[in-house]
């Protein structure tokens, strides 16, 4: 039998929260033809921020991967709930990762991989992608990691 995303996701331990509500004036995903958007995800964990704080000063590049891999369970949920059922999607196209980071911070890549590596780990080849990795001065909510994704899906 082959591997699905929800075997490799158990496999890591991992089932995906409820897809998060929007908290303004925006949705949580868009849809066009078929690509789908997702709208930045925090690093929630049970509805609360796993890290939060500037990179370089809070907190150090581990903490950092570590909040991006839940930007990116979130994002799973985000196509979860775009999609219907993640074997639908046919590849993710790309993520942004915005790091929120002290000024002499220039590890944002490496907080970067965090996300990165579980979606290569969840996806498999369909999780390739390209990538931006951006260091900013502060995020919503004081929190260290937002990412954005584009999938493409039947």
């Amino acid at each position: 039998m082959a591997e699905t995303i929800d075997s490799r996701l158990a496999a890591l331990g991992i089932s995906l929260p409820a897809a998060a509500a929007p908290a303004a004036n925006y949705v949580p995903f868009t849809r066009s033809g078929n690509l789908v958007f997702t709208a930045g995800q925090l690093p929630l964990k049970d509805g609360k921020l796993v890290a939060s704080g500037l990179l370089g000063r809070d907190l150090d590049t581990t903490a950092g991967k570590e909040a991006a891999k839940y930007c990116a369970i979130n994002i799973l949920a985000q196509a979860k709930a775009a999609i219907g059922d993640l074997e639908k999607m046919k590849r993710l196209v790309r993520i942004t990762v915005f790091v929120a980071s002290a000024p002499d911070f220039t590890e944002q890549h490496l907080v970067a991989n965090g996300a990165s590596d579980f979606l290569v780990a969840v996806l498999g080849e369909r999780g390739k992608h390209a990538r931006s990795a951006v260091g900013t001065a502060v995020l919503p909510l004081n929190a260290s990691v937002e990412i954005e994704a584009v999938f493409e899906a039947d």
